[in-house]
């Protein structure tokens, strides 16, 4: 099973574009052979790849404190632990004040130009926030740029594309709707 290639969930949205001439629109959930922008698919809503952008150095301090707290586990030095029980804590709000940054470049027009922030949509949802991959999905990808671009939304159809990660639930060439736990509060407001 090590180095499998794993499925994805694509995504193609019927539009039709200022002068009446139909089209369609392409995307993919999440990124797709660990890039975000692909020839004939839209681009993301944000790009936390971007070269020198706040993500990649978050991700590295996140790093250096994984590092730092695995070499004082392995140290074995009892004397550690609270400098050790203090750097997990920092890690531990580090990483959700990333978090919480990275669901900050979530925003998401519908059709009359209307913008909610990420963290908007899911603040009346059970959880209270979005979970992590939210505004990541094909469809709020079709629906955004498809707005940005004045596009008229006509039918959306996502679909599996090779193998399932772990679970028997996505199956290869199979159709299903958008999911509810990381779209449905995002497809409420673009689709209002």
């Amino acid at each position: 099973m090590e180095g499998m290639v794993v499925g994805k969930m694509f995504g193609v949205l019927v539009v039709r574009e200022k002068g009446g001439t139909l089209g369609y629109l392409a995307a993919f959930s999440g990124k797709l052979a660990g890039e975000n922008h692909h020839e004939g698919f839209v681009p993301p809503i944000f790009d936390g790849l971007v070269a020198g952008g706040f993500l990649n150095a978050g991700m590295e301090e996140l790093s250096m404190m994984n590092e730092k707290i695995r070499s004082m586990k392995l140290s074995g030095d009892n004397s550690v632990a609270d400098e050790l029980q203090q750097l997990k804590l920092t890690r531990k709000n580090h990483s959700n004040a990333l978090q919480y940054q990275i669901f900050d470049q979530y925003h998401f027009l519908n059709r009359y130009g209307q913008s909610k922030s990420l963290i908007e949509a899911f603040k009346d949802t059970a959880a209270g926030k979005p979970p992590a991959g939210a505004g990541e999905c094909a469809a709020p990808k079709l629906l955004q740029y498809a707005f940005q671009q004045e596009m008229e939304p006509l039918a959306l159809a996502e679909f599996w594309w090779g193998l399932s990660p772990k679970s028997d639930h996505w199956k290869h060439g199979r159709f299903y709707p958008p999911c509810l736990e990381k779209c449905a509060p995002i497809l409420e407001h673009m689709l209002s």
